[in-house]
């Protein structure tokens, strides 16, 4: 299977800078597999397509403040540090630019010394391991201090950093949103409890790996970047129970997906568990777990284009794509979202 058989043209103007005033106004395509028709609705029409007794799939990670603008003691030198990975209270693998700014001694200052960073090593990928000083708990320094990790195609400066995380996100650790749960509301989710709708919440920190573009034709090549996931008991038994009463397991964006598909037996069942994941799903592959998915519209040549294309088929969703720009709609993570039946 060749990466060329996941492009598409998109035109400029249609990658999404600016989150709309309301989170549900985005439109929402509607494809239809069993009869491969395409509707056009808005994301407060989800409930048309969401039965009672069906189960929501939530990923309920937060999105870390990870971008740090600071200077280089001695010179005043702007350096940019991107937070990736914690490896102990004060120590961080971080993505510096420029990199030959931050050999290891270098000191960086944030927000007028309240934060300080000390490069101590370099490691794999000219990565940095940075150990920061600091009065007080370190995710208030970082909710002030920190910028949201926005994705390279955003140009745009967003406002309201609350506007790049879902309005369930709980549990920190994330380097990028999972967008398609942008489109909810808290209004939304009540109403489709009142339906008798279940919701399950699951966590999956998203990696800066899922910017990372596929490089080899061969898509079987490719190595996929490594997110952590939990599940816990009550999701798991949420899951379970709606699966045993026939209804349908309704993913919220790719990051739930490769977490119930990771951890799904099977028959589709899940247990409680944790860990890493490497998961990658391409056409092909057989759910487990999942049965319908909500997602936004993906880069050309993505796994998460890949992963949808794996739901669906792939000539159908690459044409569902070919609609969506010729309807205007707005793409990536600001962008408008589809939910595929």
């Amino acid at each position: 299977m060749k990466l060329s058989d996941f492009n598409y043209e998109l035109p400029e103007e249609l990658i999404a800078q600016d989150p709309l005033l309301k989170r549900s106004d985005s439109r929402l395509m509607v494809l239809n597999r069993e009869d491969d028709s395409i509707a056009h609705k808005h994301f407060r029409d989800i409930t048309e397509y969401i039965n009672p007794g069906d189960c929501l799939v939530i990923n309920d990670t937060k999105v870390l403040p990870a971008r740090l603008i600071g200077a280089k003691e001695g010179t005043g030198a702007s350096i940019e540090v991107l937070l990736l990975k914690r490896h102990d209270d004060k120590t961080w693998e971080t993505l510096v630019k420029p990199g030959k700014k931050a050999r290891p001694g270098a000191r960086i200052s944030f927000g007028d010394g309240k934060l300080i960073g000390e490069v101590t090593d370099v490691v794999e990928e000219g990565n940095r391991l940075v150990r920061f000083e600091y009065e007080g708990i370190f995710e208030e320094v970082l909710d002030e201090l920190g910028q949201m990790p926005l994705p390279p195609y955003i140009t745009h400066h967003l406002e309201d950093k609350n506007r790049y995380q879902t309005v369930y996100a709980k549990h920190t650790g994330s380097a990028a949103a999972p967008t398609a749960g942008l489109h909810f509301t808290d209004e939304l989710l009540e109403q489709l409890k009142a339906m008798g709708v279940k919701i399950a919440r699951v966590t999956l920190h998203v990696g800066l790996g899922t910017f990372r573009p596929v490089k080899v034709e061969n898509i079987l090549e490719h190595h996929m970047h490594s997110e952590f996931y939990m599940i816990d008991e009550e999701a798991a038994d949420t899951i379970n129970e709606t699966k045993k009463n026939g209804g349908k397991i309704i993913s919220v964006g790719t990051t739930s997906t490769r977490t119930l598909e990771t951890a799904a037996a099977e028959d589709g069942t899940i247990k409680p568990c944790s860990g890493w994941t490497e998961i990658f799903i391409y056409p092909g592959y057989k759910f487990k777990c999942v049965d319908r998915l909500i997602t936004n519209f993906h880069l050309p040549e993505s796994t998460l284009l890949m992963l949808v294309s794996a739901l669906y088929d792939r000539e159908k969703v690459i044409g569902a794509y070919k609609v969506a720009v010729e309807e205007k709609y707005r793409f990536f993570s600001f962008g408008d979202a589809m939910i595929i039946l």
